[in-house]
């Protein structure tokens, strides 16, 4: 596989990364854990069914435990807390407080041996908050006190997110194939979570139904092998520099499906957020070679 086809399959994630606000919402009222449990079940399926024929892909299972901890860690953490935030806040709001992730992942990886934080971080980091504060502001009719807590859940998930994104990078020797593992852990720590808190609330329509099944396949399952492809054989300059495109993609999708309305300030926060992490991730794109 050459690196420009690994970067052109890690730029489809980032697609159904863009979807993945509006397929959760199209999903309807199931609770957050359920929903992990019933899309992480079809996604490590969707991995699983790339080992046939190739029998030393089981060995890719036999991982440290840390590797475990960061896969599962990230994987649980992250979606438990979005498919939370969606049930609870407005999905715009919501997804663009989610998607600060790709400007977290920058900031954290200055950080990083051989990285430093310079002035572009710190200005991209300005903007970004600038457009979090936006959405604030410019809800004139303000937010219930029942949207707080999806609110905070989207935030936090934009840390995990980032911090399983820079962990993986240290964790390159893992073969792609161990995501299904991960995926199948996820959904059985979800499963045993809505066990304990939640009650089965099944889809009640086909839509329902098949925008489960889709967000199983697509953004909780095909995106993370083909970003973990695209992250270890493309180019991350260019991979990283284009998740800066998803929040833009995600809130215009919620639009056009209707489960959001657009507004200036919607926009204008959109903009902020995606503009700070391209300032902040010019190095990604202006580094020579």
């Amino acid at each position: 596989m050459t690196p420009r086809t690994a970067t052109l399959i890690g730029l489809t994630a980032i697609l159904m990364w863009s979807l993945l606000a509006v397929m959760t919402v199209a999903t309807g009222k199931i609770p957050a854990f359920q929903l992990a449990a019933m899309t992480f079940t079809i996604g490590g399926l969707v991995g699983l069914l790339t080992w046939i024929g190739r029998s030393e892909a089981a060995a890719s299972l036999r991982q440290p435990p840390v590797v475990w901890v960061v896969g599962v860690g990230g994987l649980f953490g992250y979606h438990a807390l979005y498919f939370l935030a969606l049930r609870f806040a407005p999905p715009a709001e919501a997804g663009l407080l989610n998607y600060l992730w790709p400007l977290l992942i920058v900031l954290f990886s200055s950080f990083l041996p051989g990285e430093r934080l310079a002035v572009h971080h710190v200005v991209g980091a300005v903007l970004g908050l600038m457009g979090t504060v936006l959405l604030f502001a410019g809800n004139a009719s303000g937010f219930a006190q029942g949207q707080l807590p999806g609110l905070i859940a989207a935030f936090i998930a934009a840390f995990v997110w980032a911090s399983y994104s820079v962990l993986s990078r240290r964790l390159k020797a893992v073969p792609t194939d161990a995501v299904a593992g991960f995926c199948l852990a996820t959904a059985l720590l979800a499963a045993l979570m809505h066990a304990a808190l939640e009650t089965t609330v099944w889809p009640e329509t086909t839509l329902q139904w098949l925008s489960v099944i889709a967000l199983g396949v697509g953004p909780v399952g095909a995106a993370f092998y083909a970003w973990d492809i695209g992250m270890k054989r493309g180019d991350i300059r260019v991979l990283g520099a284009a998740s800066y495109a998803t929040p833009l993609l995600s809130t215009a999708f919620l639009i056009a499906a209707g489960f959001a309305k657009a507004s200036a300030s919607i926009a204008i926060a959109a903009v902020l957020i995606a503009g700070g992490g391209l300032i902040a991730a010019k190095d990604m794109v202006l580094r020579k070679r």
